[in-house]
């Protein structure tokens, strides 16, 4: 057989990637008019808010509306005690069980499990399996919110704080979501969320994290959020980085976090016609360290989120060792939105988040992220 060249075979990775691509399009439109396809296929509008990542039933439940449930909820909770019954775990049969739920479907199982018989979830996934497959198990056996509460819970807890896990749970989320889990975390661990962000964090992350924290996103006003204005909160960027001696970061944070998506891509174009490079290229030269991660992310978070939680994705696999506990946050967290992420990643990296799992993992662990794969884009096999 004639052996390809470096050219060539670079090629060719390109050409199976493009044709991933168009696949997994062809899969997210398959049941779409004409006219849907058009839209589903074309760059959306810069939304007015930021994303919201939770689904519909963990809004509807900060509202105090009624839950109902029905047989299959029952049948799951059922299977997963059968799974953990008597001597050993029957893992297999267990992932199957969990991994079969969704976002909302698991919000539903975790409620409906304490109810049928007298034990929370996540403690019998904390008593059944430990390390990484059992943190993974323990952030799928409680709704979003609680999920999101449990990562703080662990970024914190004990000596020092793993702000890499933190930022990417605060930073950049949506007025509505952060009060949800501000809620969340109140009750289930009995302290108030920016009280300990104050005290677990220093320094210019803290100065990030305590702004996001407050949940102070403007609603976007076009009578308000003109392109004058944007002309001069871009002079006010400028003038609190590059323009001054040390970096007035307390203001940078506070222009990015008070506003809305829409407004910010008007400020990015302002800062970009009138200084020659984005508000990205900015924080890259101003900040450092963890800092300039978490501020990148978060005005990412704003402008390109699907892009920017792919991102997340590759630096939990990035360099030496996987960090675990992030590749699972991002798989579980963001299920409610995951077929905008995948096709992101695949985009930006050419390869899908499960091939990524496939060489990072092993085990049940990596049995049970790739079963919550599937079930998050049950498409995704027949495309990769």
């Amino acid at each position: 057989h004639k052996t390809l060249s470096n050219n060539q075979e670079t090629q060719a990775k390109h050409h199976k990637t493009r044709r991933k691509h168009r696949k997994c399009q062809n899969i997210l439109t398959r049941n779409l008019t004409p006219n849907q396809q058009t839209r589903s296929l074309c760059p959306p509008l810069i939304r007015k808010m930021s994303l919201n990542i939770y689904p519909e039933v963990t809004h509807c439940l900060a509202k105090s509306l009624a839950l109902e449930y029905g047989p299959e909820i029952d049948a799951i909770c059922d299977e997963i005690k059968a799974a953990c019954k008597g001597w050993g775990t029957d893992e297999k049969r267990l992932i199957k069980a969990v991994a079969s739920c969704d976002a909302e479907t698991r919000t539903k199982v975790s409620r409906r499990y304490k109810e049928m018989h007298g034990k929370e979830l996540t403690d019998l996934m904390r008593k059944e399996a430990g390390g990484d497959f059992g943190r993974a198990l323990q952030m799928l056996s409680v709704p979003p919110d609680v999920t999101e509460a449990l990562i703080v819970r662990m970024a914190t807890k004990g000596l020092g704080t793993s702000e890499k896990w933190l930022y990417p749970v605060i930073c950049g989320r949506s007025n509505a979501e952060i009060e949800i889990l501000k809620k969340a975390y109140f009750k289930t661990y009995g302290k108030d969320l920016g009280q300990l962000i104050g005290s677990e964090t220093s320094g210019d992350l803290h100065k990030l994290l305590v702004t996001c924290v407050q949940g102070i996103e403007e609603e976007f006003d076009p009578d308000r959020h003109t392109a004058d204005k944007a002309e001069e909160d871009a002079e006010a960027f400028y003038k609190a980085g590059q323009a001054r001696w040390g970096t007035d970061e307390k203001a940078i944070f506070k222009i990015i976090c008070l506003s809305p998506p829409r407004y910010v891509e008007m400020i990015n174009r302002a800062y970009a016609d009138k200084y020659g490079y984005t508000l990205f290229k900015a924080l890259e030269k101003e900040m450092r360290g963890i800092t300039k991660t978490a501020a990148l992310h978060t005005l990412g978070m704003k402008l390109k989120p699907y892009e920017t939680i792919a991102h997340l994705i590759k630096s939990a696999c990035a360099g030496m060792g996987t960090d675990e506990e992030q590749l699972s946050a991002c798989i579980i967290r963001y299920q409610a939105v995951w077929e905008k992420v995948e096709l992101a990643h695949l985009d930006l990296f050419g390869k899908s988040v499960a091939d990524r799992v496939k060489h990072e993992t092993s085990g049940h662990y990596k049995r049970l992220l790739l079963a919550v794969l599937e079930k998050s884009w049950p498409d995704s096999s027949n495309a990769y």
